[in-house]
């Protein structure tokens, strides 16, 4: 037995490794695009006027000392073997930093937040430490709101420096592989052909969007693999046949003494050695699709290595070459009779970099609309099979005709580099304080270590970004432009979202008024079902109260929807729908919460009407065997007989319900939420009942028993078959989609930035964004909208 254990162990161990293997090639093509293609335009940008290629060698060797260290502390230390351990259940990039902080500390600005969340599979805590041992940074940060503002304007920064690095990096890119064609052409027609080709390339690339990467997806790993194996053998070539001895360059000795000689124009030159290191955050950023050891393994024993030489031999060739007929770039590096293949080779290797950071700007906006941090915008999945794979129309038209601007505008690399630089720097400064957060809130180490973490990165990127702002008139003015008007669209849309939660939160009606409409204040019901969508997760919106007030009938079954976002990267979708009753069991109200991941995309059902009224047919089945069982308990009596509130929501999964059920409960510790499992003949799944803040937590199995009273069963399925009827009938009759059509305006005596932002800033995004019936895929038959004044 124990010989046959320890070969099925080592089986495991070995597909483990086929596995890790496997991600770690496909990881070259998505992650390591942008990283690998950074050699093409390191040297050329860092000796564009700053310094001078002297013969002494200093200066070459100064800068391969920078890059040769740069990229081993920040990709390597503070990438491969920290940031990437603080993920969110697989996930990275920044709003997974986020979301770990919100969940470990209470600093979100989210609104309609519930108990009900953490009991979510993906809600899950790094620890679970003692509450006496709570942290002073913790209680600190939870005590001083303005912190929670400061840290959401942190991650909106990092966030909208992604999306300007999606302009950027295409352009810089594919400019910089293309721009060898100077080595090839006389300098009249190079002038008038880089640019044309750069721009059709990119026009391309961006047209080819909407088809999805997974169509050519097998293609981006070969290619980034054939890159990095070509630039490593030019480097290996340049190194034994120019200077071998260019090892020694390595010390940090020549960084100081670069410094020393070059001083001013050696530190400014700082911002182009800095792009040797973008596309680091992509290895973070891209972590949910792969793994942490598959990206760690490529990145240490493929790419680094890779890079390392490539830019030891183009050192190595410079060294013995003081001057050349051309500016110092890659392609002079490159030996004339493979110049051609390098070329094409480095084009492919710049598209498949520019494809990973505009699949990247997708994502993340698409997260920061989940947050209510951006507009909405029309998400398409590009793929059925590959789930994150999402195109975003508006947003890849507009990106394409910055980029082309970009390159026409600035038509060198120096510039590209520069704006470039400051867009890095500002992604990985932001990384770097959020990690340090990680560390103390989620990892619980002590403050020193959090802190000598920032102080250590922190110091080494704030010396590369004071580099970057001095060319803030050279091109480092774009990305802070973009950042400017991107946050104020993010913050004033996030601003006035909250302000609209608020004022529905202050104006809902009380159930007591629900229950009190009907025949005797001529309020008629008529057939179908009424979705009535809000943001509450409690009592009645107060856009449903003035429908009523204007049309006095509602439908025979009312459903009040909340589609919410929860602080976590996936919900499982067999815990998506909490679904309860508003009311007693005859008024035939209830309500349903779909609640989303930041990364979840909202439209992953064929029919969301089908879907709601299966989830609300599965909590009928399950409320009435509830009953049930609440008619033999005298602890669960007043439960059962609470007909004017809502106290429960349960999850309801995909199951199908059946038999009589006998119960089992098992009393629990923790408070403020009902747990049950049920088995039935045809499946199982889990049930988590929200109960009042004081509840007791309970464990229910539900099993088969012929043995129950014939009665009590024959009742309770009459009662269960006529509700089910009635849902069944209103499905037929037709369902009426009801939203609120709101107008937001400013309240009196509110400020000049107030009422800008409102009056004018948010109702001029909300008119000309998608509205929530198309986010929600409603018909335009059954839309109901009803006209509300927002007043904040």
């Amino acid at each position: 037995m124990d010989l046959e254990f320890g070969k099925s162990l080592d089986t495991s161990k070995k597909n483990s490794w086929r596995t890790s293997l496997l991600l770690a090639y496909q990881s070259l093509g998505v992650v390591y695009g942008d990283l690998s293609t950074s050699p093409l335009y390191v040297y050329k940008s860092t000796f564009a006027e700053d310094i001078q290629h002297s013969e002494t060698n200093e200066e070459i060797f100064g800068v391969l000392s920078f890059v040769f260290w740069t990229l081993t502390l920040v990709p390597l230390f503070k990438y491969v073997f920290v940031v990437l351990r603080a993920d969110d259940n697989g996930e990275g990039g920044t709003f997974a930093l986020y979301s770990l902080i919100c969940r470990h500390a209470r600093v979100s600005l989210l609104p309609n937040r519930q108990v009900a969340d953490e009991a979510l599979s993906t809600y899950k805590l790094e620890h679970h430490p003692e509450k006496n041992s709570s942290s002073g940074v913790k209680l600190y940060l939870e005590k001083h709101k303005v912190l929670h503002t400061a840290l959401l304007i942190l991650v909106l920064l990092g966030t909208c420096m992604v999306i300007g690095d999606g302009v950027l990096t295409p352009a810089i890119s594919v400019f910089s592989a293309v721009s060898g064609l100077e080595l090839s052409m006389s300098k009249e027609h190079h002038q008038y052909a880089v640019i044309p080709i750069t721009c059709f390339i990119l026009v391309c690339l961006f047209a080819l969007q909407h088809y999805g990467t997974h169509r050519v997806g097998f293609f981006f790993a070969p290619i980034v693999l054939t890159w990095l194996l070509c630039i490593s053998s030019l480097g290996i070539y340049n190194i034994i046949y120019w200077n071998p001895h260019v090892y020694q360059a390595l010390s940090p000795y020549y960084m100081f003494k670069f410094l020393e000689k070059t001083r001013k124009g050696g530190w400014t030159s700082l911002g182009g050695i800095l792009l040797c290191i973008t596309g680091s955050e992509a290895m973070f950023a891209d972590l949910g699709h792969f793994s942490y050891s598959a990206i760690q393994t490529a990145f240490t024993f493929l790419v680094y290595p890779a890079l390392i030489l490539a830019y030891m031999g183009q050192a190595a060739y410079l060294s013995q070459h003081h001057h050349t007929s051309y500016q110092i770039s890659f392609y002079v590096s490159v030996p004339e009779s493979v110049r051609w293949p390098v070329l094409i080779i480095a084009i492919l290797a710049s598209v498949v970099g520019s494809q990973a950071i505009i699949s990247g700007t997708f994502s993340i906006i698409n997260q920061s609309q989940s947050l209510s941090c951006f507009p909405r915008v029309k998400v398409i999945h590009a793929s059925d099979k590959i789930h994150g794979q999402i195109y975003i129309p508006e947003i890849n038209w507009v990106l394409m005709i910055l980029c082309i601007a970009v390159t026409i505008g600035f038509r060198d690399t120096k510039h590209m580099g520069n704006a470039s630089g400051l867009a890095v720097m500002t992604v990985m400064l932001v990384t770097t304080c959020l990690t340090s957060l990680v560390i103390i809130l989620c990892w619980h180490k002590p403050p020193i270590v959090a802190l000598f973490f920032l102080l250590f990165f922190g110091s080494i990127e704030l010396l590369y970004f004071s580099a970057s702002l001095t060319k803030f008139t050279e091109g480092a003015w774009l990305p802070i432009l973009l950042a400017l008007f991107l946050m104020t669209i993010t913050f004033v849309w996030h601003y006035a979202t909250i302000k609209k939660y608020e004022f529905d939160l202050h104006n809902k009606v009380s159930l007591e008024w629900l229950l009190a409409l009907g025949p005797s204040l001529g309020i008629a019901r008529v057939p179908g079902i009424g979705l009535v969508f809000t943001d509450l997760t409690s009592g009645i919106p107060a856009n449903f109260s003035r429908f009523v007030t204007n049309l006095p009938a509602f439908h025979c079954v009312l459903v009040f929807v909340c589609v919410k976002s929860v602080p976590v990267p996936f919900v499982p979708p067999a815990e998506r729908y909490l679904v309860g009753r508003v009311g007693p069991a005859a008024h035939r109200s209830y309500r349903c919460i779909v609640r989303y991941g930041y990364r979840d995309v909202h439209q992953d059902v064929d029919s969301f009407e089908s879907e709601l009224v299966s989830k609300l047919a599965d909590f009928i089945h399950y409320d009435w065997h509830r009953s049930q069982h609440s008619s033999h308990s005298e602890e669960d009596v007043s439960h059962s007989n609470e007909s004017t509130s809502e106290c429960r929501l349960a999850v309801i999964g995909t199951v199908a319900f059946s038999g009589t059920p006998a119960y089992e409960i098992e009393e629990s510790v923790q408070p403020a939420s009902v747990s049950i499992g049920f088995s039935t003949v045809e499946s199982v799944t889990d049930v988590i009942e929200m109960e009042p803040v004081h509840a007791v937590e309970r464990r229910v199995r539900f099993a088969i028993d012929d043995d129950s009273e014939s009665d009590v069963r024959t009742n309770m399925e009459l009662q269960l078959r006529e509700e089910l009827q009635d849902l069944l009938a209103a499905q037929e009759a037709g369902t009426a989609f009801i939203l609120g059509h709101s107008h937001v305006r400013a309240k009196q005596g509110s400020s000049v930035f107030k009422r800008l932002a409102i009056n004018f800033g948010y109702n001029f995004l909300r008119r000309n964004c998608r509205g929530p019936d198309v986010a929600l895929k409603v018909p335009p038959v059954s839309l109901l909208e009803v006209g509300m004044v927002y007043v904040v």
